[in-house]
């Protein structure tokens, strides 16, 4: 089963003057532990040069490597897997393809989880828990209700997104959570390092409680 702490994607937006792999290298260095290439802009070519080099980047820090949307660009580049949206191809279609590779769901329901979990997704993402503008399609934020309810019913892993930020991680982290997926609060900083070091810092404080 997948145990991770600080799940970080690509937000290339929030970083114009660095490159993706600089960002992406200094936030596995400050301990991020599972990384998912998410462009909805990009053309699949240059998607696919992109996965390229952060799958041989993952390599060299033995983290799971992630493609947002495309199933075929994980494959050529032999990601450890796939996330996937509600409006995405469907889980069953997505697993037959992909085989035993990791699958993760976005929800932003409870019925929604328990359709991913009962679907054999490997993890699900539960969110958004707060406003962002990290995506342009996003829903509105489903709150630490829907975070609670999650921790009560599911059982496979699940991982905290949306508007996640060092001021108010300790919410989702007293709500039950226990990792949080990062974008711009990460990507966005001056510091990426010690960024990732501060939310690696209050999840490993609040496991040892």
């Amino acid at each position: 089963m997948l145990d991770f702490r600080l799940y970080v994607i690509t937000g290339e937006e929030f970083h114009p003057n660095r490159s993706m792999i600089d960002v992406m290298k200094e936030s596995l260095e400050g301990g991020a532990d599972f990384i998912q290439l998410r462009d909805k802009k990009s053309s699949k070519r240059q998607i696919l040069e992109k996965a390229r080099a952060l799958r041989e980047l993952t390599k060299q820090y033995n983290v799971p490597f992630i493609v947002n949307d495309h199933i075929d660009i994980a494959i050529a580049v032999d990601a450890d897997g796939v996330h996937l949206g509600q409006d995405d191809l469907p889980l069953q279609e997505a697993r037959r393809i992909i085989g035993n590779k990791i699958i993760g769901i976005s929800t932003h329901s409870i019925d929604q989880a328990r359709s991913a979990e009962k679907g054999g997704a490997d993890y699900i993402g539960v969110g958004p828990i707060f406003p962002t503008k990290t995506k342009e399609d996003v829903v509105d934020p489903v709150t630490l209700t829907y975070l609670r309810e999650v921790v009560e019913e599911i059982s496979i892993p699940f991982v905290p997104i949306g508007g996640i930020k060092l001021h108010n991680v300790d919410e989702v982290l007293d709500a039950g959570g226990r990792n949080v997926c990062v974008v711009s609060e990460v990507v966005g900083s001056s510091d990426v390092k010690k960024t990732c070091e501060a939310f690696i810092k209050k999840i490993k404080a609040r496991e040892n409680r």
